[in-house]
């Protein structure tokens, strides 16, 4: 037996051992990028089984005559006051999903509440869902942004769970805006730019008038 016979197995531990941290560190990373995202996998309706991957901006419309049937999304926000879009029937509604602690969350807040502010003349509402963070955390948000519209405490995943049947919401955030019907009129997975989700939510206006002249 030669002298270097003896440490053939020893490498070969370092490498298994080698490849098994390499392994590990890919996973964190995978994680952490997943952090605010998700695959948008879900099939079945027109309106589901997009089959691309959520979270990237990507925008989807559907035209009067393509949507789903009213969404009744409810619950009660972080002041303890009930809320429910079928009270809103009538007007535009933007939803949005979020937690405090997202960066694409905390970076679209702004257009958001420009939103909320300039379209409320206009028979717009927003609400967010914000199903990760207590009252202390959501409500600190809220006061850094100055948000103007309600978000529902969602412990329970009722809101959630309603809109899945019309539309996929699986990433972090996720803006839906609803006609004067409640139906679904668009999305967008993941960070919303202001002017997109302005061109949404006029083109929603404008369709809904059109269709009451």
């Amino acid at each position: 037996m030669t002298a270097g016979r003896p440490g053939r197995p020893v490498r070969r531990a370092h490498a298994r051992r080698a490849l098994a941290a390499g392994s590990a560190v890919a996973a964190l990373a995978a994680g952490l990028l997943a952090g605010c995202t998700a695959s948008d996998g879900s099939t079945g309706t027109a309106v589901e089984g997009q089959g691309y991957t959520s979270g990237d901006g990507s925008v989807r419309t559907w035209p009067a005559d393509h949507r789903s049937t009213a969404v009744t999304v409810s619950g009660t926000d972080f002041a303890g006051d009930p809320v429910d879009v079928a009270d809103w029937r009538g007007d535009v509604v933007v939803l949005n999903t979020w937690y405090a602690e997202c960066p694409p969350c905390r970076k679209e807040a702004p257009a958001l509440v420009d939103l909320a502010n300039d379209y409320a003349a206009r028979g717009v509402h927003v609400l967010g869902i914000n199903g990760t963070n207590d009252a202390g955390a959501a409500e600190a948000f809220q006061r850094t942004f100055s948000v103007p519209y309600p978000s529902i405490a969602e412990s329970d995943g009722r809101a959630i769970a309603a809109l899945q049947g019309a539309v996929p919401v699986q990433a972090v955030p996720t803006t839906v805006v609803l006609d004067r019907e409640g139906r679904v009129a668009a999305r967008v997975l993941g960070l919303a730019d202001a002017s997109t989700l302005r061109g949404l939510v006029d083109d929603v206006l404008a369709d809904d008038a059109g269709t009451a002249g």
